[in-house]
């Protein structure tokens, strides 16, 4: 029996990404870069842990000029808690969704927030068509999210400017974590790590 990928190597371990026995080398090589990997594969948060930090020289870092301080974080927590969630749920809805697609809906949804800042509602939509479904879940549930505080409050206390911040944090932290395999999904087994039951309040999925 050979290696259900290189078809070479003797096989040492079930890979659940292709359904069949691979060898350890492939495991390696291959791990969501030709394979999209599970991400409950134990062998693929085993190597999570030796991942190397990625290399950020010569990466544009995206809207630097928003920061966000622990005050304001502890500040809009509830907040924060729900788009983070949002993206996770959204992204592990729609079958086929990787770190850098939820990278390009993140830059959409925060250059649409930078707009309204300026008082222009102009609602920037990725080319890619899964990072464009990430956008439409996540803003209906902003909407969703501001509704539930009317309710509560009797008026919405998240400001545009806010949920600019919020997504802006959430870029920074994607930046950080991908590890720059093509399929790779590092980002959101962080996420998934944080909210393991990534139940955002009142957020129905289609």
């Amino acid at each position: 029996m050979a290696c259900a990928i290189c078809q070479t190597r003797r096989p040492r371990r079930f890979c659940p990404g292709v359904a069949g026995d691979i060898c350890s080398v492939c495991c390696g090589t291959e791990r969501e870069v030709t394979v999209s990997c599970p991400l409950d594969c134990e062998y693929l948060q085993e190597a999570r842990k030796r991942d190397p930090m990625p290399s950020l020289e010569g990466v544009e870092v995206p809207n630097k000029d928003i920061r966000m301080t622990e005050s304001e974080l502890r500040e809009h927590e509830d907040l924060l808690i729900f788009v983070a969630a949002a993206v996770l749920r959204a992204a592990l809805k729609i079958p086929g969704v990787v770190d850098l697609d939820v990278r390009a809906a993140l830059d959409a949804l925060a250059r649409t927030y930078r707009t309204l800042q300026s008082g222009i509602y102009y609602e920037s939509r990725p080319e890619n068509p899964l990072a464009g479904e990430i956008c439409r879940i996540v803003q209906n549930g902003l909407e969703e999210f501001r509704r539930n505080e009317v309710k509560r409050l009797g008026s919405t206390r998240t400001r545009d400017g806010d949920v600019l911040k919020i997504l802006v944090f959430l870029q920074h932290i994607e930046l950080d974590r991908n590890n720059g395999r093509r399929r790779g999904r590092a980002f959101l087994d962080a996420l998934r790590g944080f909210y393991p039951s990534p139940a955002a309040p009142s957020l129905i999925l289609p």
